[in-house]
């Protein structure tokens, strides 16, 4: 196995992948399209691509911007606000309301429910767009 250079962050992971998500803080507009970025590079180490990577990365959008380390900073402290002030006290309450009716019900509505929407979804696709581009071919 390959060495790996990425920190693990422990069970704090989950809250920052969810928060850094949910507020688009990791998107192309904030940091460039960094696969894209890095597949243009093909860096031979790690120094290699952050070098790179801080010369060429510009943010996606009407007016792109050259990325710098200060940017990803404050986008890191943007992510600690957010975390601070509105996820914890957001799951804190959440918690505080969570009850065992509520834990069946989730999992009830995710394996039939959302699994009908999906179902429906996926058909929906087949028969009215595919089915209708693809006259000669029949979908099962």
């Amino acid at each position: 196995m390959s060495k790996t250079f990425s920190k693990s962050f422990g069970k704090k992971e989950k809250v920052l992948n969810y928060t850094c998500q949910t507020y688009q803080l990791s998107r192309p507009n904030k940091v460039g399209a960094v696969m894209a970025l890095i597949r243009e590079c093909q860096p031979k180490s790690i120094e290699d691509w952050e070098s790179w990577y801080f010369d060429h990365a510009q943010t996606a959008g009407k007016s792109p911007s050259r990325i710098n380390r200060e940017m990803l900073r404050e986008l890191g402290e943007r992510l600690h606000v957010k975390i601070r002030e509105i996820v914890i006290p957001e799951w804190t309450e959440a918690f505080n309301q969570l009850s065992l009716e509520d834990c069946i019900d989730y999992i009830y509505n995710l394996t039939i429910n959302r699994t009908y929407d999906g179902y429906i979804r996926e058909k929906s696709v087949v028969e009215d767009t595919l089915a209708s581009r693809f006259l000669s071919v029949r979908f099962e």
